[in-house]
């Protein structure tokens, strides 16, 4: 029969399950691949490849012990990653570790190697909460950049009761009262313990009778509160911002009485695991003597776990969840209602008959029987995917009107292959510039998840490298999301654990696409005051000898490692003239040859805006003895293997990319068409030519398969010495011809190069 041609337009459907190729009538068969390695899937379609990962720091335990992320967000503009270690903290932002006295600024803590991965938090403002069932809560609070403290939480009032309360009696004997006094502090919310108790023997019923109560001046107190006991309680009678309470025969209001002291976590097995805020309340959860029960402090409070006899609503909440089974409470997640999560099923927590949590108005119900994993859960507008307790699949939670609660689906149904046999260890989301859960595998692959509900768009794919993913958190930096992972490699023989820091795929011009990992960047553009000037040319063309002259020390000399390098000029169109060092006579003196005609604009006159290209890129000292893929001017140079931290470029270059190699791999499904009853299903297939439909992209490989590879040339008409220029067209490949039954096409990039797939166009020949 004749050729045939299809396209896909779009790749949103992500990396299927060779088991899920017989479902052609799916819609996600027709947006799907067969392989989407190293590629993101973007929400509106595309495949790009994904940018590489820079170099930040090693791990301070780099090859013996392991390490966890947690992300810190001071405010939009100050963000920190907190590197978890053996009984540690390090702090990373802006791709740099933070330093002190030239050494990596640390915090101790207790926390051991073993337990870090089951380390739970919450961040509200400068504190981040972190629990764990076999340590007290804590709290790590920011006081400046190079000023963090980790403390104990304490779970009463840090407002301190009044002291030396005494009663004084005026007119009449007979009655013995009792009083207390309570500090409040400035928000009028949190409350101090009651002081002890004063008393007086008096007869308030007298005429004029009135008894004084005085106290002494407490720290933090904006006002004061008097309660008077009564049958049995002491019960509020007035407040005051003074120092003392005139007493005359007032009616002790029972319905508010002084606060009963309650600290809910004293020491080992009582210790809480789950943490979260909900209604201005810090919620806990899950400790080992009571794996049901979960804690709310007072209303407004932070760690004020008071409460009232009568209860009042802004009381401390306390109570179990009555389930079939005894499963620890893993996870507190704010929704629109507050969700519980333990190992076999999830549960809301709403209020009745009223809009707020009170402990009165608790309701609890179990919403499915799934269970999660104890890896935090992540939240995606109102959303939450977390990874189940068993089977190691996704699962995602959200609200169904249609069912008056929460529902739980899989998301790992269509590639489950990414998942069985596996767990998910740690767990990230990025909201831009795209949409995605990041998921790091005990395979040490990193998952990737396009998520945006709305739009049905749910897209998986997955990432490798030279090493090992074990962790990963996301930080925002700029007008980006960050994600930041450790890696375990082999560098030299040995074992090493390094941050590293993903790069941005909107790169200005292709000088800085960065699509290397564990890489960093030569930059040799001039950041100072020095001007250069050019004189001394003869013709000033081509060849032509001319004189540089610095206004500061810029050349080696007597020394020649400048010879070679070059002194990159700009002019007002962007236009770049190279002229290559040939001697240096002093520190600021320097003989170059014109790799091209220089203009007038630049003759004899000081110019700031200049690069130093240089032929080797030095202090790699953490690749040392791998072979690194180079990207020099945003021409792709020959890999080299990095010797004494060093690697020589043929050529010299002003901005040099250079890390371990990526190779980022798509396959389309098997082919199908509505060519016949069977959509061409039991019929051999060649596809004879493809048209990939790109944008921004370059070094693309296309063929049947990852063995029989052909190169879409691209140079058409990019000046010599430049590399060819990143496409966004539609781009012609005749690829190697094989007929089997599959019809598919393998895509690869292999160079430190960008691509993004828009679309695929096939001609295929169909057998009988």
């Amino acid at each position: 029969m004749p050729n045939v041609r299809t396209l896909s337009r779009s790749f949103g459907g992500g990396e299927l399950t060779p088991e899920f190729y017989g479902r052609i009538d799916d819609a996600k068969f027709q947006t799907g691949l067969a392989k989407c390695r190293n590629f993101i899937v973007l929400p509106h379609g595309p495949a790009a490849n994904r940018p590489g990962f820079a170099y930040v720091n090693s791990t301070k335990y780099s090859g013996s012990k392991k390490a966890k992320l947690i992300p810190f967000s001071y405010s939009t503009t100050q963000t920190m990653v907190l590197e978890f270690g053996n009984q540690y903290i390090r702090f990373h932002t802006q791709g740099a570790t933070l330093l002190s006295g030239g050494v990596p600024y640390e915090v101790t803590t207790p926390y051991l190697e073993a337990d870090l991965f089951d380390l739970h938090y919450v961040q509200s403002a400068d504190v981040l909460t972190i629990v764990h069932p076999n340590y007290p809560p804590q709290e790590l609070r920011r006081l400046g950049s190079t000023s963090w403290t980790l403390t104990a939480i304490s779970f009463v009032s840090s407002l301190t009761a009044p002291g030396s309360v005494t009663a004084t009696p005026s007119g009449g004997t007979g009655t013995t009262y009792n009083y207390v006094v309570t500090t409040v502090g400035a928000n009028g919310i949190d409350e101090s313990i009651a002081s002890s108790t004063a008393s007086c023997n008096g007869n308030l019923l007298a005429t004029s009778a009135y008894n004084t109560i005085s106290w002494a001046a407490a720290t933090g107190a904006q006002r004061y509160k008097v309660y008077k006991q009564q049958n049995g309680l002491f019960g509020y009678i007035g407040q005051t911002d003074q120092l003392t309470f005139k007493d005359d025969n007032i009616v002790a209001d029972l319905s508010v009485c002084s606060p009963q002291v309650n600290n809910p976590f004293p020491g080992a097995g009582d210790y809480p695991g789950a943490v979260s805020y909900f209604e201005q309340r810090r919620c806990f959860a899950g400790t080992t003597n009571k794996p049901q029960n979960i804690w709310m402090t007072k209303s407004g409070t932070e760690s004020n776990m008071n409460y009232s006899l009568p209860t009042r609503d802004d009381d401390s909440i306390t109570f179990r969840v009555a389930a079939r089974e005894a499963n620890t409470i893993r996870h507190i997640l704010p929704l629109t209602n507050l969700v519980l999560l333990t190992s076999a099923a999830e549960w809301r927590i709403t209020s009745i008959n009223s809009d707020a949590l009170t402990p009165s108005t608790v309701s609890v119900r179990p919403q499915s029987y799934v269970g999660a994993s104890n890896v935090q859960p992540v939240i995606i507008n109102n959303n939450m995917i977390y990874p189940a307790a068993r089977g190691g699949h996704m699962r995602e939670l959200a609200y169904s009107w249609q069912a008056n609660g929460y529902v739980t689906g899989d998301l790992s149904l269509r590639a489950p292959h990414l998942f069985d046999g596996n767990t998910i260890v740690d767990m990230a989301f990025e909201k831009a510039p795209y949409p995605i859960v990041w998921a790091i595998s005990s395979t040490g692959k990193l998952l990737g998840l396009t998520y945006v509900p709305e739009q049905q768009v749910g897209a998986w794919h997955w990432h490798d490298t030279d090493g090992l993913f074990e962790s990963c958190c996301v930080v925002s930096e700029g007008n980006e999301d960050v994600l930041y992972v450790i890696v375990k490699r082999v560098i030299n023989g040995s074992t090493v654990r390094y941050v590293e820091r993903i790069a941005t795929r909107l790169f200005a011009t292709q000088a800085d696409a960065f699509f290397v990992d564990s890489g960093a960047t030569l930059n040799t553009a001039n950041i100072t005051a020095t001007t250069v000037t050019v004189s001394g040319g003869t013709t000033w063309s081509s060849g032509d000898s001319v004189t540089i002259t610095a206004s500061a020390a810029l050349f080696v000399y007597p020394g020649t490692t400048d010879v070679n390098d070059a002194i990159i000029l700009t002019d007002a169109a962007g236009t770049t003239y190279r002229l290559t060092i040939t001697a240096t006579s002093s520190t600021t003196v320097a003989t170059a040859r014109l790799g091209s005609a220089l203009p007038v604009s630049l003759r004899s006159t000081a110019i700031n805006g200049f690069s130093f290209a240089r032929d080797a890129v030095s202090g790699l000292t953490w690749l040392e003895g791998k072979t690194v893929s180079i990207l020099a001017d945003g021409a792709v140079h020959p890999q080299r293997v990095v010797t004494g931290g060093v690697i020589t470029l043929d050529q010299a270059a002003a901005k040099v990319q250079v890390g371990l190699p990526i190779i980022a791999d798509m396959q389309t499904l098997p082919w199908a068409a509505q060519i016949d009853a069977g959509f061409g299903q039991g019929r051999t297939k060649n596809v004879n030519k493809v048209w990939l439909r790109v944008y921004r992209s370059s070094g693309i490989f296309v063929g049947p398969d990852s063995d029989n590879l052909t190169e879409a040339k691209q140079r058409t008409t990019e000046i010599y010495g430049s590399p060819p220029a990143l496409k966004s067209e539609e781009i012609p490949v005749m690829i190697t011809p094989s007929w089997n039954d599959s019809g598919q096409v393998f895509v690869r990039q292999s160079d430190p190069l960008p691509l993004t797939v828009v679309s695929m166009t096939l001609e295929v020949s169909v057998g009988a």
